[in-house]
């Protein structure tokens, strides 16, 4: 797990409502704290979609939503003049993303070992950090695939030309 603080607010915000930076990872829930809390949970509702709805969409075999087709409504949340108290936003891989990860770290961790891989983006007093975590299915000290986890969300971060200092978690 790394922290990252985020020295350019603005770029990231912009990327993270207005491009499509996030448009990859699923949305597992979002709090946005303004004049009143508004909290999103991103779990996929089993019975919104008929199973052609969620073939056509690509939503076949996700537990979460992809924040893509909820970004427009993070943006409305979060437009204005004013900038908003607090928001956190909790990210994690798609099963496809995950196992193609996994996979490229070369390490003995399966598919199925893992439940999650995640990507924290956090505002408050002003600061916007970002921390990355992975949640196991067993037990292991064995940390290559976190040690790679967090070289490749440095790597995103960088690519996308966002300003940010690392620190440990």
């Amino acid at each position: 797990m790394i922290a990252i603080q985020i020295t350019e607010i603005g770029p990231l915000t912009a990327a993270l409502l207005k491009g499509d930076m996030f448009d990859h990872f699923l949305l597992k829930e979002a709090t946005i704290r303004q004049a009143c809390d508004f909290q999103i949970d991103g779990t996929l509702s089993d019975t919104y979609y008929s199973e052609d709805e969620k073939e056509a969409l690509h939503l076949s075999g996700l537990s979460y939503i992809p924040y893509a087709r909820v970004r427009p409504l993070c943006l409305e949340l979060l437009k204005g003049r004013r900038k908003p108290e607090s928001f956190r936003f909790v990210f994690l891989l798609s099963p496809q993303n995950q196992a193609n990860t996994i996979e490229r770290a070369g390490t003995s961790f399966t598919p199925e070992d893992i439940s999650g891989m995640f990507l924290n983006l956090n505002y408050k007093n002003g600061e916007l950090t970002c921390t990355t975590g992975i949640s196991y299915r067993i037990f292991s000290m064995d940390k290559s695939l976190e040690n790679e986890w967090d070289r490749l969300v440095l790597i995103f971060f960088r690519k996308h030309g966002i300003a940010l200092t690392k620190g440990t978690g």
